[in-house]
């Protein structure tokens, strides 16, 4: 049975799950649809037209699906769909989308540290760290299994490949590659990411073509064009190369280099 705390305020018209702890002084508005075995420790606000999956854990002044901050804002209805089994830790904020049907989506199984902010239309995929006190702007997109360090700051639109990892403190005005370590202000890139590689499973043939395809991109001096070029007539490429080299090409921002 799900377990509600008498000082809780919840909607008549949200749909809260089975198995669900909602503690105490927690807020949750009529358009939210919780899955099961959902934990809200207290003090959380969930409102707008939120989704939740099943088994999320909310730590303490957690904000999801409130109002944009973006000055554009001009009403209408937009969503924040939440996947399963995320931890959204102390005062993390994930603001709706901005426009009328648009939404900000999280996936499954991530980590999201305290005082991290999340904005409007952004998207995350899966198995994704976030540490404490990031702040990313709108319309970021963040690819499965991407680490991202404390205190970063990320430029609205930016992309951050699959496997990326990015250092402390840094600012992220360019897209990060996939399977890429980046740092610094402005971000740069530092090397591959090799742990994550290899905790990934990713085999030793890949790790071997991205770290050529790598060197080709970042550290032999030719121009991004030409050194996508070199890599596509070398012939088939792995399919984490080839990820690499189609997530390049179709970087409005441009990559950091």
């Amino acid at each position: 049975m799900t377990e509600i705390h008498p000082t809780a305020v919840i909607a008549p018209e949200a749909k809260i799950g089975g198995d669900c702890v909602i503690g105490p002084y927690c807020v949750i508005g009529k358009h939210v649809e919780m899955g099961d075995r959902c934990r809200l420790h207290s003090h959380v606000v969930i409102d707008g037209h939120t989704t939740l999956g099943s088994d999320n854990e909310i730590f303490p002044f957690a904000s999801l699906g409130m109002k944009t901050q973006d000055l554009k804002w001009r009403g209408g209805i937009t969503y924040t769909r939440i996947g399963n089994r995320n931890t959204f830790r102390e005062a993390v904020t994930v603001n709706s989308g901005t426009g009328e049907g648009e939404e900000t989506v999280i996936g499954d199984d991530n980590l999201v540290m305290a005082y991290c902010h999340v904005a409007h239309n952004c998207c995350l995929g899966n198995h994704i760290i976030v540490s404490n006190g990031l702040a990313m702007a709108g319309h970021v997109i963040v690819e499965d299994y991407a680490v991202i360090s404390g205190l970063v700051t990320i430029h609205q639109f930016v992309r951050v490949g699959t496997m990326a990892i990015i250092g402390g403190s840094s600012k992220v005005n360019q897209d990060v590659p996939p399977y890429v370590m980046a740092d610094g202000n402005p971000v740069r890139p530092r090397g591959l990411n090799k742990v994550g590689l290899a905790r990934r499973d990713v085999s030793a043939e890949a790790q071997l073509q991205l770290k050529r395809a790598y060197k080709l991109i970042f550290r032999s001096g030719m121009s991004l064009d030409n050194s996508i070029q070199e890599l596509e007539s070398q012939g088939s490429l792995l399919p984490e190369v080839q990820h690499l080299v189609d997530f390049v090409k179709n970087s409005p921002r441009g990559v950091c280099r």
